[in-house]
């Protein structure tokens, strides 16, 4: 499994337009072939900074979404919205065995 998360800072005055999109979009996300699970975190003392959190079946399958129509879609709005760039980060799970 992949973990991917992205930190998403965005011009205050349109945290709103970010917030409508991800509401319109996340469903669609969720259902793409090999997502797994996504979710919506908001910084605690940033109400402009975000992070989504996903897991996908494979690297594989986090690059059909990152070029699918979907994903070309949503990030050629969403990245209007931004103030700073984007920070990705992938992981891959590991089973801790205490």
């Amino acid at each position: 499994m992949l973990i991917r998360i992205v930190k998403l800072t965005f011009k205050k005055e349109l945290v709103k337009d970010f917030l409508k999109n991800f509401e319109e979009n996340k469903h669609k996300i969720r259902n793409f072939e090999g997502c797994e699970y996504l979710e919506l975190w908001q910084e605690n003392d940033k109400e402009n900074v975000f992070c989504t959190h996903s897991h996908w079946k494979s690297e594989e399958y986090l690059e059909k979404y990152r070029n699918s129509d979907l994903f070309k879609n949503v990030w050629a709005y969403t990245k209007t919205l931004f103030a700073e760039k984007p920070i990705a980060n992938s992981f891959h799970s590991k089973e801790i065995i205490l």
